[in-house]
């Protein structure tokens, strides 16, 4: 049997409100383009992406209203902490992201910034959609019964 790949990467800025908020479909993984400051920033670990989403309109991928603090010790060669930052992805998959948010009404929401086994920065995005207050209502009683379901399974074995 061939042996599974261990993911082994530093999550930086983790969106866990998104996972709540819509039901994630499509997850694509992109690079993202940095200045130098903004990837010493990232390494100390102090982004945001719970406010921030993804806009694909003008044939580039780009996330907007993520933060990434300015560096303390880069004084004037320092960074905008919201400033827009391209996505680095396929063409063909720019396309399906634009063809969902257009044609279907989903949303394109990052759910993390990390950084891989080389050391780069990628964002893992996904194509999602909104869910209602009602939606999430069920939502939050289906994992409430599958934690009651794993507790009683597990003083009975």
């Amino acid at each position: 049997m061939a042996e599974k790949k261990i993911q082994s990467h530093k999550v930086v800025a983790d969106n866990r409100r998104a996972r709540f908020d819509f039901d994630i479909g499509e997850v694509f993984e992109a690079g993202i383009a940095l200045s130098g400051t903004e990837v010493k920033s990232l390494r100390a670990g102090k982004a945001t992406v719970g406010e921030s989403y993804v806009s694909a309109k003008t044939g580039e991928a780009i996330l907007y209203n993520s933060f990434i603090p300015e560096y303390l010790q880069a004084n004037r060669f320092n960074h905008e902490p919201r400033r827009p930052r391209k996505l680095l992805l396929h063409k063909r998959q720019i396309s399906r992201l634009w063809q969902a948010v257009e044609r279907e009404g989903m949303t394109v929401v990052p759910l993390k910034i990390f950084f891989n086994e080389q050391g780069r920065a990628k964002v893992e995005i996904a194509i999602a959609r909104g869910r209602k207050a009602h939606d999430k209502r069920e939502a939050l009683k289906e994992k409430d019964w599958a934690r009651d379901k794993q507790r009683l399974l597990r003083d009975r074995g």
